[in-house]
This record gives C-alpha cells, sequence and structure tokens, in this order.
C-alpha cells in the first residue's frame, strides 16, 4: 500500500494496484482500522472527486510497482507535512470546509516524531481589554477631608468587593502647633510603624512673646504683632494640606499674661487658628510624651526637665513596677518652676553675664527647686544607681549638644539621642562663661537670636544637676509637638491603621518603582 497525505501531491488520489479509486480508498481505511493503523479518510466535495488517503507516519508500507525507494518518500512527506504546518490558516482552509473523521493511532507508534510535529497555529480569538487597577478608577476626593476619605474607603465600580483600597496619605496626616513664650513651632507629620511618624512640614520661628511680661504682667502689642506673623505663616501650611486632626497650643506666656485671652482672640480672628492654653500638668505630661522613644530598656528611672521661655517642667519617671510603652503613665512626680530662659535673663541681664550673675542665677534657682518635695521612689533611693539619667528637651541641651560636637552648622540628626557626661557638659559651661555676647552669637549653634538667652538656660540645668546628680545626660531634640502628635495618633488608633496599611502601600510603591 501507498502511504499518502491529504496536499503532499496534486494527485493525493493515487492509484493502488488494480483497484478502482472509491473502492482502494475503502478498502485502504477498512485495511488499516483493521491492522491498528492511524489512517483517516476525508470525503472530497463531490462524489466524482477523489477521497484523499492520510496514512500515519509509522506507516512502512511501501509501493512495489514505484521506482522511488521508501525512505525518500517518507523524507519528502516529512518535509511537504512541515511547510503545510508553516504556512498555517492558508493550508488549513481546506480541511476547515470538509470534516475529518480521525482513526486511533497505532500502538507501536513512535512519539518522538509527534513532539517534532509542532503545531505552527497562533492563539485564536480575541486579546482580553487591558484592565484597569483599582486605584486607576477611583473617584478623585473633592470637597473637604471628609471627602477624601470617603473616596479611600469605596472601591471603583466593577471591582471585587474583597480588592484591598491603598490609603491616602492625606488620611494620615497630623498637626500640632505649640504656641511658647520664646518660639512658635509647628510640625505635621504622618504615623509609620508603631510609635513612629514622618515628618511631612515643619516651620519654627523665635517670635518672643513673653518678652517684658515678667515686668508689666501683660503681652506687648510688638510681641503679639510678631506671634500673629508667625501664625499667619503656620495657618496657611494647615490650609494647604489636608491634615486629618490637630491640636493647637499655647503655654505660659499666654497662661500668666492678663492679656492672653484678648490675644488668642485676636489670633482667631486675623488667622483663623483655635488655641487652647495648656495647663503645667499636661505641659510636663506632652514633654514626657514626646521623648519616649529615648529611653531604653536598660533604664529604671529618669528626671527629664523641658527648660522653656517662661517656665520650666521636671518630671520624676520610675520604670521599676508594671513597666509600659506609655512613658507619661510612669510619672510619679512633676513640679514646674515659673522660670525660664526669657523670664531669668531678663531679671538678671543675658548680654553680659559674668560668673558671678551666673551663680546668682543658678541660687535663684535653687530656692525654687527647694520647695519641691518628691516622694521616695525605688529607682532613686540607691537601688537603683548606673541605671537613672537626666533628659533633657530644650533648646539649652541641644545647644550644648552642638558645642560638644564642634557642628560648623546645627544638625539635628546629629544631635538628637546624643548621650553627654558629666564632664562634657562642664567642659562647655565654662567654654560659654569665656565667651563675650559676641563670641556666642556668632557660633553657629547659639546665633544671635539665642546669645543672650543661653546662659539663663544652663544656670537652670547646672540647678537641675545640683538636685539631681547623675553620670550621664541624654539630649532630646524634641518636645511639646511631638508629645501632641504622640498622643493624637495613638487617640485615633493611627498606628494600627498604618499597620495594616503600612507594607500594602510600600507593596504597591515597589510594584511601581519596578513597572
Amino acid at each position: 500500500m501507498k502511504d499518502l497525505r491529504d496536499g503532499d501531491r496534486p494527485n493525493a488520489g493515487a492509484s493502488l494496484a488494480g483497484d478502482k479509486p472509491s473502492e482502494r480508498a475503502s478498502q485502504a481505511a477498512t485495511d488499516g482500522v483493521k491492522q491498528g493503523r492511524g489512517i483517516s479518510v476525508t470525503p472530497g466535495p463531490s462524489s466524482d472527486e477523489t477521497p484523499s488517503v492520510r496514512a500515519s507516519a509509522s506507516d512502512s508500507t511501501t509501493d512495489k510497482g514505484g521506482s522511488e525507494p521508501s525512505g525518500r518518500r517518507r523524507r519528502r512527506r516529512r518535509k511537504s507535512a512541515r511547510k503545510a504546518e508553516a504556512k498555517g490558516p492558508a493550508s488549513t482552509a481546506t480541511s476547515a470546509s470538509s470534516p475529518t473523521v480521525a482513526v486511533p493511532a497505532a500502538p507501536g507508534q513512535k512519539k518522538g516524531r509527534r513532539r517534532r510535529r509542532k503545531s505552527g497555529r497562533e492563539i485564536q480569538g480575541r486579546p482580553l481589554a487591558p484592565q484597569k487597577a483599582p486605584c486607576q478608577s477611583q473617584p478623585k476626593p473633592q470637597g473637604n477631608l471628609s471627602g477624601h476619605r470617603e473616596a479611600a474607603s469605596h472601591a471603583a465600580p466593577g471591582t471585587a468587593a474583597s480588592t484591598p483600597v491603598a490609603r491616602r496619605h492625606a488620611d494620615d496626616l497630623y498637626a500640632a502647633l505649640d504656641l511658647g513664650t520664646n518660639n512658635c513651632r509647628l510640625l505635621i507629620a504622618q504615623p509609620t510603624r508603631p510609635g513612629q511618624f514622618r515628618v511631612v512640614d515643619a516651620f519654627s520661628r523665635i517670635v518672643r512673646l513673653g518678652e517684658g511680661l515678667d515686668a508689666t504682667g501683660e503681652l506687648s502689642v510688638d510681641a503679639m504683632d510678631r506671634a500673629v506673623e508667625a501664625l499667619k505663616v503656620c495657618a496657611g501650611k494647615l490650609k494647604n494640606r489636608p491634615v486629618r486632626r490637630h491640636r493647637l497650643i499655647a503655654t505660659e506666656a499666654c497662661r500668666s499674661a492678663r492679656n492672653g485671652e484678648e490675644f488668642l482672640a485676636r489670633v482667631l480672628r486675623e488667622t483663623g487658628l483655635e488655641l487652647e492654653i495648656v495647663t503645667r500638668e499636661t505641659e510636663a505630661r506632652l514633654a514626657v510624651a514626646g521623648c519616649s522613644s529615648l529611653v531604653g530598656r536598660e533604664t529604671d528611672g529618669l528626671v527629664l526637665f523641658d527648660i522653656g521661655g517662661g517656665s520650666s517642667e521636671i518630671a520624676m519617671i520610675d520604670l521599676t513596677e508594671n513597666r509600659s510603652n506609655r512613658l507619661a503613665n510612669h510619672i510619679k512626680a512633676w513640679t514646674s518652676l515659673p522660670v525660664g530662659v526669657v523670664t531669668l535673663s531678663e531679671r538678671h541681664g543675658g548680654c553680659l553675664v559674668t560668673p558671678a550673675v551666673f551663680e546668682a542665677m543658678v541660687a535663684e534657682v535653687d530656692v525654687l527647686l527647694a520647695d519641691f518635695n518628691p516622694p521616695v521612689l525605688p529607682a532613686f533611693s540607691g537601688l537603683g544607681e548606673g541605671r537613672i539619667h537626666l533628659l533633657g528637651t530644650s533648646g539649652t541641651v541641644t545647644t550644648l549638644a552642638g558645642l560638644h560636637l564642634d557642628l560648623p552648622r546645627y544638625d539635628r540628626r546629629k544631635v538628637d539621642g546624643l548621650w553627654l557626661s558629666n564632664a562634657d557638659v562642664d567642659l562647655m559651661l565654662d567654654r560659654l562663661l569665656s565667651w563675650d555676647f559676641e563670641a556666642r552669637a556668632a557660633n553657629p549653634c547659639i546665633g544671635a537670636d539665642r546669645a543672650d538667652l543661653v546662659l539663663a538656660g544652663c544656670a537652670i540645668l547646672q540647678s537641675i544637676r545640683k538636685r539631681w546628680p547623675s553620670e550621664r545626660m541624654r539630649v532630646a531634640d524634641r518636645g511639646l509637638r511631638e508629645g501632641l502628635l504622640n498622643e493624637m495618633m495613638a487617640s485615633d488608633g493611627a498606628w494600627r491603621r498604618s499597620g495594616r496599611n503600612y507594607r500594602y502601600r510600600h507593596q504597591r510603591s515597589a510594584q511601581g518603582e519596578k513597572s
């Protein structure tokens, strides 16, 4: 029998010896089924046409009447089959119009040849329409901050309900403003990891709101004008950012001035900011809350102090019992001294400070500290020697740290968290006392705005060191603003929300960078 394949040669219905074409085709199909060969019969378009007979590649039947060797015929059939497959749709047009009846292949058929005969057809059907990411089809927020939260909490139409929605960064912004006796400070931050946040925007300006307050008992017109101008800048920053929650406080200057309430009414009228006057106890607690991340597990107790412009807050913290992550819960005793760098320098003079003037300032603070009688605490009773230290959060201690590092310009990253020994502090105090006003103003870590205040702050620090001797002191470039942010984020559950979405946001940003 002669092996033929449909489409190999024009005379696909070539003769099988001594038989008619139709009889030969049917007989070949019958013999192929009986012998287990993979033969299929494809009927032609009409009964006059000769049906094409296709035999399997493994069929080794030879045509005795032909002069061409069987090996050459097999090679030619394989070559023509590869050409037909390479043509693709053109070679399959005939077979599409005429259905093929398939017969099972022979059991002894080799698998290697079937693997070599790869289909040349392309993927059928239309390509899928490109799908938009969920974040691209979300509606844009409009209006106030509630519109931002509403847009972030609803998925786009047509998406699955379980599709995670990335939180908008605007929903995570918190703001804290501290209007003190000497400075006006604003901080806008976003919570990241539990107990931490990233600063988005900040503002700080020396306004000297308490200038002349100790002598007159009222805020001067010039001081209020300087403060209002600084607060207008803060109001613009708050207006440009959709802050989720904010808290704006005023401290000792507005607390002790007779016209403090009138000044806050003017601030609300001209800037739109509504400030609240906090108590001294709240001020001490906020200072502690702002420095909680600087207290290590090896510490049993510490004395935290905040030397301000009009008052100085001191808190004694005992961590020996039922230690928790919130440092403010461990305040066992606190006091607020009605003296700060502005009031003390105005009483004794800040430009020309001799060693005698400095000792007089220290003696005045000693009298105020003598009235403070804290209870006996385990961490300070001698049992935990070496495990207690001082922690200062004010411009005075950060200035000493900058001088100790001999910085060409002040750098918060190098100062915040720095440890100073007793010998280091004594050396810096002696160095400052040896300088005149011009030398202090020329130092990049002090400047002309603080040259007349730094020694008054050092006098308050010296009195605290005498009352609570410690081998070392840690410097904190943080304070009330950080305490306000920590308390707002903790009470609002911001770190729980950011914890659920923190990895998702960063995965989305990483995927965007890769793409």
